[in-house]
């Protein structure tokens, strides 16, 4: 596989990303690649991509956007984001804003960040998260292999106490590479909210050999201990555009499909 978009599986329709430690990495270099009509948008509050995806960033309020989008056509990697008076962040959409704003656009495929995580590597979902817009054909759940081997708190995990309910651990504790695979597929982790709808993991900031070894072995048991997706991408996406940032794919046949 050649592309993070080939690896997940992404053929267009809109395309949610949840989780911690890089849905916007994820939604940014999967924008780079994209071709086509593209929508980068959020239904929580959100950064602007960066300049290096080349995605136009249009704010306004929910009728001024899908009004320009209507109005325009041919391919263009556009983000849709309402003003906020947080600094350097922007507002969301609701959802069913974006099943119209993906509809009336044309738009082959909508990117969307439907949670938050302060910047954290892990989290699982509060009641009401994620905000996912209807008709979402796949939803990408993001955990970070960095949190592997650190202490479960507030310096790595997003609600730290929520993480420990649903491990069966206590804060402080030592995150381990089951750990994360238990975040991908408990019914109160990422899985949370996701009924009815496809949905694959990423495990990003796959950094070196000892972070690979981590990550597949948190890959396998999620893959066994979940029938709802049937593999795990891992990725190590910088913050700028330097190749593809596949690292390997984790299938049932734990054959890796990205040579070492």
């Amino acid at each position: 596989m050649s592309s993070l978009t080939e690896a997940l599986g992404i053929r267009g329709g809109i395309v949610a990303a949840i989780g911690a430690g890089g849905k916007k990495s994820v939604m940014n270099a999967l924008s780079a690649e994209a071709s086509g009509r593209l929508a980068w948008t959020g239904t929580v509050f959100t950064a602007r991509p960066p300049r290096w995806t080349d995605v136009e960033v249009h704010v306004g309020e929910e009728d001024e956007l899908l009004a320009l989008a209507a109005a325009q056509s041919g391919p263009a990697r556009q983000a849709f984001l309402r003003p906020s008076d947080k600094p350097g962040r922007y507002a969301g959409l609701a959802p069913e804003t974006i099943a119209r704003l993906h509809e009336i656009g044309g738009f082959d495929l909508t990117l969307v960040k439907a949670d938050g995580a302060r910047m954290r590597g892990l989290k699982c979902p509060r009641p009401g998260e994620p905000v996912l817009p209807p008709r979402t054909d796949l939803v990408l759940m993001v955990v970070s292999a960095q949190v592997i081997g650190r202490p479960l708190d507030a310096e790595f995990v997003h609600r730290p106490e929520r993480v420990a309910g649903v491990l069966g651990i206590e804060p402080g504790d030592t995150l381990t590479a089951e750990h994360l695979g238990t975040v991908l597929t408990h019914a109160q982790g990422l899985q949370a909210g996701t009924e009815g709808r496809a949905i694959l993991p990423i495990i990003n900031q796959v950094d070196d050999a000892a972070r690979r070894d981590l990550a597949e072995q948190a890959a396998a048991f999620a893959l066994a201990h979940s029938d709802r997706f049937d593999r795990v991408v891992l990725c190590c996406l910088r913050r700028q555009a330097t190749g593809t940032g596949l690292v390997d794919v984790i299938e049932r046949s734990a054959r890796p499909s990205v040579p070492r």
